[in-house]
């Protein structure tokens, strides 16, 4: 999308978005809370690598596999929950991927072989992006049009408060009472499904949706169509390319990036806690700041903006040799690594119809999700070492960075979301 049809579509009135917001704060905060709770569980499992493979007897490359297996449930959960969100409703698919991540996250802290480890992790991932595809969905459906950066750069600042939140109660617990008690921590998320029931309506947009072709079916005195066919375009092709790309370059900065400040620069499990959080900081700050940039520029020069940034701050971030760096490099990395997701509900939303968009979405979602569980394979491939582990990283990110600008700049013929439908119901 060039950046004059952005601001067209996203035109900022006299009030702030955040402000804009408020009445909506139900769907925002619910949003924002899955995003944060799926981060802390999938997170707890990067801060645990080193003492899982010590318990198990086998390598970080071996639970690469691990990984790269629940890459593969969220691309299941991705698109089953999108088929889910848009044939019975975006609310109760958002309910249940909720429920789902957090038994298997608690169940992951019960497995005692490197096999059941990797299904239990299959399943959580199903969950994991289950969660995501409903509550994007449902978010950019409810709130104005105008406000929808700004919703989704909160939305995906949660997880970075996941991420830090995971950073330190990994400090607390993990020397303590092992990493077992970190995964039965992660039961707790399932209360987030009773706030959802509660307090969050569903999609206007579905629920109009619905209503339509419901009449068409009296009309014709035929059975409703309830699921709509999906249509592979250009703009859909595009939004699957981005992400796959753009969630391999992500996994390759952050997943290894615990394991590289315990082996290459040999912090302890507290000392890791600075640099972590540090980066969770500049996440959350480049979040909120990339959608208030959107909301002005267009978020095709705020992404390629970010990915320039992360280019440059690639080294520094893994390798710096002095500890002052390494922290300016985390924030720094935090904000442009994070803050091009920031974007991404939004970027998705634009590229698919309603009556298909959250299987559209949790398509480009669930293909990402392999280019993720590729990058958490491949890392550790490539530089089996302490010292070759970074090295990895760097190259894999750069290069990646390079294609996902590359797909960005292309403009699709047609953009089904460019002004959703619906959009006058939402503002």
């Amino acid at each position: 999308m060039t950046d004059a049809a952005t601001r067209s579509a996203v035109s900022p009135s006299s009030q702030g978005s955040l402000r804009a917001l408020l009445p909506y704060w139900q769907v925002t905060f619910a949003s924002f809370l899955g995003w944060f709770l799926d981060a802390f569980d999938q997170t707890t499992l990067m801060f645990t690598l080193p003492d899982i493979a010590h318990d198990f007897g086998c390598t970080i490359a071996d639970l690469g596999a691990v990984l790269m297996g629940q890459s593969i449930g969220r691309a299941v959960g991705n698109t089953g929950w999108g088929w889910l969100a848009d044939r019975y409703g975006r609310k109760p698919a958002f309910m249940l991927g909720v429920v789902w991540f957090a038994l298997f996250s608690a169940l992951t802290g019960l497995s005692h072989h490197f096999y059941v480890l990797m299904a239990v992790q299959f399943m959580f991932g199903i969950g994991f992006g289950g969660e995501w595809t409903a509550s994007a969905a449902l978010l950019m459906e409810s709130v104005p049009a105008w406000t929808r950066p700004m919703a989704s750069a909160l939305m995906m600042s949660g997880y970075e408060v996941g991420y830090f939140v995971a950073a330190g109660v990994q400090a607390l617990v993990l020397p303590h009472y092992g990493w077992r008690v970190l995964f039965f921590i992660g039961l707790a998320p399932a209360l987030l499904a009773l706030f959802v029931r509660i307090g969050v309506p569903e999609s206007p947009v579905w629920l109009r949706n619905r209503e339509v072709r419901l009449a068409q079916g009296r009309q014709q005195h035929v059975q409703p169509k309830l699921r709509p066919k999906f249509r592979l375009t250009g703009a859909a092709l595009q939004a699957i390319a981005f992400m796959s790309f753009l969630e391999f370059q992500k996994a390759a900065i952050y997943t290894y990036y615990p394991t590289i400040l315990r082996g290459s620069h040999h912090l302890t499990q507290q000392a890791v806690f600075w640099p972590v959080t540090l980066y969770c900081l500049g996440s959350f700050s480049g979040k909120v700041l990339c959608g208030w940039l959107a909301e002005r520029f267009g978020e095709l020069r705020v992404m390629i903006s970010a990915l320039v940034v992360v280019m440059l701050a690639i080294w520094p971030f893994l390798s710096a040799p002095g500890w002052t760096m390494l922290l300016v490099a985390a924030f720094v990395m935090g904000g442009a690594a994070s803050g091009i997701f920031a974007l991404v509900p939004y970027y998705l939303a634009q590229r698919f119809p309603s009556d298909t968009r959250s299987f559209g979405m949790g398509l480009g979602y669930a293909l990402g999700s392999i280019g993720q569980g590729m990058a958490q394979k491949f890392v550790p491939m490539f530089g089996p070492t302490a010292l070759t582990l970074p090295l990895s990283a760097e190259i894999f990110v750069l290069g990646t960075s390079l294609v996902t600008g590359a797909i960005a700049l292309i403009r699709p013929k047609e953009l089904p979301g460019e002004h959703m439908e619906g959009d006058e119901t939402a503002s």
